[in-house]
């Protein structure tokens, strides 16, 4: 199991690169989080959904994504409730004051997955959240220290030296362990250093003296691997807009405050003809070429903060001066004329008027959408494959039309006359445009399209050089060779033959 002296940490990254190694050597082997907090999401083959970050290490592993791999998924609403989600299916909102009482359901649900996973695979890597030795949260903890004890498995404690202190956190941490907890870890990953290992020597000797627990590796900071990022901005937003050749296009993309799903644009910011930069004030919606409204949680709150805080203004006046406009999900209900929200699914506010940049309108329902979906791009005939996650259903007025035809969604052919459906909705010159589909951009002669449509609006030729760059398989398999060269893996591998 990898825990972690705190959040963002590298937990998510490190058992990224376990399943990427040990599936290179030969051994099947899966990712399991008893429970994830996270507004990244993905829908497996079955229409269920879970954390980002699982099927993120699935793939890794060179394995299909199931609900077994995270039973457990909550996605924030508010600062105090979250929607609760249990072997891919919603069960409700709760507060997070009621949420600790349902441990007792809750554990039984994680020992089954965690027990029919382990009977599939020779390994299983086991990522804990946040810290084990949040004091407060003891009681209700059912992710880390809990589940080490129920899988009986050994503990490497990852801890970031990019931040400063490391060597406090692991002994810190380590203190306030019960002696039984302490006893579990067996050691330390130092994360995302830079510089002169040998100057970190006298630092790693310390650690090991005081602690008795031995120190399996310092893995380097590295800029130049592309993992998708479990849940927060803060990490690519600390490494800063990557220069690029002058010769692009600029897309910004709202930041929103219950932004998700904001992996999406990753493919975009892989381009090297695209520069990607997340907005936070309404003053940087300048000289940019298309604004993307991403995905969120929380759509009619994330549209009262456009109002409240001038985005929504600096918006309109984006589209009247011709730039492209494109919503996904959230972003695209959004765009529409208005939000209707009777059962209160996301918010306490029942209805809000929105963008009016499309001829739409969105009826949010209780029960929630999630399925994968292939579909046709009508304006430029590229095909697609995605997933939706989303509640309610937006609905194409007079005006508008279609973005996409659906092909498939989920088991259903859509192909057929009498079940043809559409996706999304456009006006009619094609510059604000719409979906509820997210993953688009991993498609990549549909990121191409947009991206060439984006270089004609300025004056520039398309790309006839342009190669897909978006290769994630690639990308664990440099992250492998990373952290095969700075871990002790003959040490880990003695873990996992106790």
């Amino acid at each position: 199991m990898i825990q972690g002296t705190g959040s963002h940490v590298g937990k998510t990254v490190m058992v990224a690169a376990l399943c990427r190694i040990f599936a290179q050597d030969g051994h099947r082997v899966a990712p399991f989080k008893a429970q994830n907090m996270a507004l990244n999401s993905y829908v497996t083959w079955d229409g269920k959904e879970i954390g980002r970050a699982q099927a993120v290490q699935a793939q890794a592993a060179g394995i299909i994504p199931t609900v077994l791999m995270n039973p457990i998924l909550i996605k924030p609403n508010t600062d105090t409730s979250a929607q609760v989600i249990v072997m891919g299916i919603p069960i409700g909102d709760i507060d997070a004051r009621e949420y600790g009482k349902n441990r007792a359901e809750l554990m039984p649900v994680i020992a089954d997955a965690y027990a029919q996973l382990s009977k599939d695979y020779d390994v299983v890597i086991i990522e804990g959240a946040g810290s084990p030795a949040e004091i407060n949260l003891r009681d209700r903890d059912i992710v880390n220290m809990d589940v080490a004890e129920m899988a009986n498995a050994p503990v490497l404690l990852v801890g970031d030296i990019d931040n400063g202190g490391v060597f406090a956190w692991f002994v810190g941490t380590l203190q306030l362990l019960s002696p039984d907890e302490r006893d579990r870890v067996c050691g330390f990953i130092i994360n995302k250093f830079r510089g002169d290992r040998d100057l970190l020597q006298s630092g790693l000797d310390f650690l090991e003296r005081k602690t008795g627990k031995k120190v399996f590796g310092v893995i380097p900071y590295f800029r130049d691997i592309a993992i998708p990022e479990e849940d927060s901005l803060q990490g690519r937003l600390k490494r800063g807009v990557v220069k690029k050749d002058d010769v692009c296009v600029r897309v910004g993309i709202l930041e929103l405050p219950h932004i998700s799903n904001f992996t999406d644009f990753d493919p975009l910011d892989a381009e090297p003809d695209v520069r990607v930069q997340y907005m936070s004030r309404p003053e940087e919606l300048s000289g940019i070429d298309a604004l993307i409204i991403p995905g969120t949680k929380n759509t009619i709150g994330d549209l009262e903060y456009l109002y409240e805080f001038g985005f929504a203004e600096r918006v309109c006046q984006l589209a009247l001066r011709g730039a492209t406009i494109i919503g996904i999900c959230g972003g695209y209900q959004m765009l529409g004329q208005r939000i209707e929200d009777p059962h209160c699914t996301e918010s306490a506010r029942e209805a809000i008027q929105g963008l009016g940049l499309l001829d739409v309108e969105t009826l949010l329902a209780k029960e929630k959408t999630t399925l994968q979906v292939e579909g046709m791009c009508v304006l430029n005939g590229t095909r697609v494959h995605g997933y939706e996650i989303h509640h309610g259903e937006t609905i194409l007025q007079g005006r508008a039309e279609p973005f996409f035809t659906a092909v498939r969604r989920q088991d259903v052919d859509c192909s057929t006359p009498r079940s043809h459906a559409h996706d999304g909705a456009r006006t009619a010159d094609g510059k604000i445009w719409g979906t509820t589909i997210h993953a688009l951009f991993e498609n990549f002669a549909f990121r191409r399209a947009v991206i060439d449509d984006l270089r004609r609006a300025k004056g520039l030729t398309p790309r006839s050089d342009a190669t897909d760059v978006w290769n994630l398989d690639q990308e664990y398999n440099k992250l492998a060779e990373l952290v095969r060269a700075h871990l002790d893996l003959d040490a880990v591998g003695a873990l996992l033959r106790k």
